[in-house]
């Protein structure tokens, strides 16, 4: 994780920012790891906010909900990001560079312990997206890894059979747009899933509770069985 002083050598981030991690029991030697990559809606104050308009950040565009997520492509869900339209190369590499660097090493490092045995990236997705009803309540998605998700899908359809789950729902893995699959859950040779819970079932602390202790549970249960 940086530190304030790391900050000062920073062109996007300054002393006022947030790091661009949080690293939550760090020092575990539990053999998952559980990443978020969109775990906040902070923005580098010399951004002003991207230039949205008020209230925007709440909607999927800033986070993903439940899931405490940030997101920066130029358009999103729709909505143009005024800050991140005509980024010039130094711009773009700031953002690489002092956010999504220090996240992928850090996401890196814990990955490095030698007692790793699987990671789960952890997301949340809206109920509709681009005209399309995306019914399912919570998704796994996959590539080469064909085992690890239907562990936990089954786990999660004998607790709670009434949902329904998607796989490779409600979008697929691919290399152009996505991350953590590819460059580490399958670069790793670990056990992975990308978890994707539609947004309204996680939108209050009930809900989150929830889905929380389902997924604890089908964890729990794949460790067993892998």
């Amino acid at each position: 994780m940086m530190g304030q002083a790391d900050h000062q050598q920073n062109w996007l981030l300054s002393s006022l920012d947030l790091d661009p991690v949080e690293l939550v029991n760090a020092n575990s030697d539990h053999p998952v790891v559980l990443v978020c990559e969109h775990a906040g809606q902070a923005v580098p104050s010399v951004l002003n906010g991207l230039g949205l308009p008020p209230g925007a950040m709440d909607a999927h565009i800033g986070w993903d909900i439940g899931a405490r997520a940030v997101t920066v492509p130029a358009v999103s869900d729709g909505v143009l990001v005024p800050e991140n339209t005509g980024l010039d190369g130094e711009s773009r590499q700031a953002r690489v560079s002092e956010i999504f660097a220090p996240f992928h090493d850090a996401t890196a490092a814990l990955l490095d312990h030698p007692d790793r045995r699987a990671t789960f990236a952890i997301h949340s997705f809206t109920p509709s997206m681009g005209g399309r009803t995306r019914p399912w309540d919570i998704g796994f998605l996959y590539r080469y890894d064909d085992k690890t998700s239907p562990l936990l899908r089954d786990a999660i359809a004998a607790i709670r059979p009434d949902l329904l789950i998607g796989m490779n729902e409600p979008y697929q893995i691919e290399d152009a747009s996505d991350w953590f699959v590819p460059q580490h859950g399958e670069a790793r040779g670990f056990a992975h899933s990308l978890i994707e819970i539609r947004n309204d079932q996680i939108v209050g602390v009930a809900g989150q509770a929830v889905f929380a202790d389902l997924l604890s549970a089908a964890i729990t249960d794949f460790l067993r069985k892998a």
